[in-house]
């Protein structure tokens, strides 16, 4: 017992390390690729560029549980691998290990990430997701304080255009202002000034644009000609425009339900039924994501043990396209059950038992058939390709050379 709660340990500290390396290199690669996204979409909508880490925080769940099934599945598979490829696996199997006993930690960990997999896909990635969509939505109303675009026209509500030459101080002091003001009643003013600045006053649906040095031109339909004034300073009030409350959580976006929701509204009689082949559908394609985890240790070993006197990595490359492959299937199983062409449950889990039983028997193979190897035909046509390509790459090049040298 002493001697396999070593190896134990040891197989523990062989998976650890990958798999925390693949999560978190898997992590930083996607909130890299979305935050430069971020930037340029916050820019354009001239808000605040602290918004962006907000924004980036309410991401993170999502590239957790799209990282999570991953790192543990290269985790097991790089450290079988290991074993394989320094003969310690034989070792071990000489002494009474079989797979069934090494997959014992690998199983524990699968258990833990689907656990946490569960917390993050069912109760905080919903929560998260809808945050972000607030963020959006506020960015886009000018609810989280956009500031003036330099060189545009901005509408300040219905009857107010504002443009300024250059803008300091995060939008709070303009330069070279041009502001034109209509009413109701259909007088119009248009004012042009060095400078201006928004003061706050009592009322929070109103603030003061003050200007300096300008010239103010005000007009109306009873006046024989426009009237002209040149300032000093001039108050401008400017009625803020209501800003459309967001909608609910869960309004037309399945995914920003927890599972006991999907659970409570996918057999609620007062929804439509379309609604409710969206709500299963979402519903069903998370567990199948989740339940996916306990076979991720079966399809890493299945694939991490070479054939003899092979070092192929072909078993890490089939792996990623496997699990890649399953989740689009998964998304458009998913699609067609919201679309109501087939049932949610029959087409999340067909296909999860299809590929549950391709793992099994590719481990059944590995494991319990003398000399099976579950990857060795793709080994040997892979090393065939490889040497095909060698020897046409060997060819070129000597036509190449001799092109290249001059003639006697």
């Amino acid at each position: 017992m002493n001697i396999a709660s070593q190896i134990d340990r040891y197989v523990a500290k062989l998976i650890f390390v990958p798999l925390l390396g693949t999560l978190t290199l898997a992590a930083m690669l996607l909130i890299l690729d979305k935050m430069l996204r971020l930037f340029d979409f916050v820019v354009s909508e001239g808000g605040p560029v602290d918004v962006v880490w907000k924004m980036l925080a309410n991401l993170i769940p999502e590239y957790l549980a799209l990282g999570i099934p991953i790192g543990l599945l290269l985790g097991v598979l790089l450290a079988f691998r290991r074993l394989a490829l320094s003969s310690e696996l034989d070792s071990l199997r000489a002494v009474g290990l079989g797979y069934g006993r090494l997959l014992r930690v690998p199983m524990l960990y699968a258990v833990a990430l689907m656990g946490l997999n569960v917390a993050i896909v069912g109760f905080v990635q919903p929560v998260a997701r809808y945050a972000y969509e607030e963020l959006r939505f506020e960015l886009r109303s000018g609810a989280l304080g956009a500031s003036i675009k330099v060189g545009e026209f901005t509408n300040l509500g219905r009857r107010m255009t504002l443009r300024v030459e250059q803008s300091e101080n995060q939008g709070r002091l303009l330069h070279g202002v041009f502001v034109r003001a209509e009413t109701k009643d259909g007088k119009t003013l248009a004012v042009t000034a060095d400078h201006g600045t928004f003061l706050a006053t009592d009322d929070p649906d109103t603030i003061i644009l003050r200007l300096s040095n300008g010239r103010l031109v005000h007009n109306a339909p009873n006046y024989r000609a426009p009237r002209v004034l040149s300032f000093r300073a001039h108050d401008l009030p400017i009625d803020l425009p209501a800003i459309e409350s967001f909608r609910g959580r869960g309004r037309g976006d399945e995914d920003e339900l927890t599972l006991p929701e999907l659970v409570r509204q996918g057999h609620s009689e007062q929804l439509p039924p379309k609604t409710q082949n969206a709500i299963r559908a979402n519903f069903h394609y998370r567990v199948v994501e989740i339940v996916m985890m306990l076979l991720m240790p079966f399809l890493a070993v299945a694939l991490a043990v070479p054939p003899k006197r092979s070092t192929s990595g072909l078993g890490i490359f089939l792996s990623i396209v496997m699990v890649v492959t399953y989740h689009k299937v998964n998304q458009y199983a998913e699609q067609m059950g919201a679309q109501g062409r087939v049932d949610p449950a029959i087409a999340l889990w067909v296909p999860f038992a299809l590929f549950a039983g391709l793992i099994f028997w590719m481990y059944w193979t590995l494991a319990h058939k003398p000399g099976g190897q579950p990857i060795g035909a793709l080994e040997r046509v892979a090393s065939k390709a490889a040497k095909a390509i060698g020897r046409i790459l060997r060819l070129s090049g000597l036509r190449s050379r001799r092109e290249l040298a001059p003639a006697e």
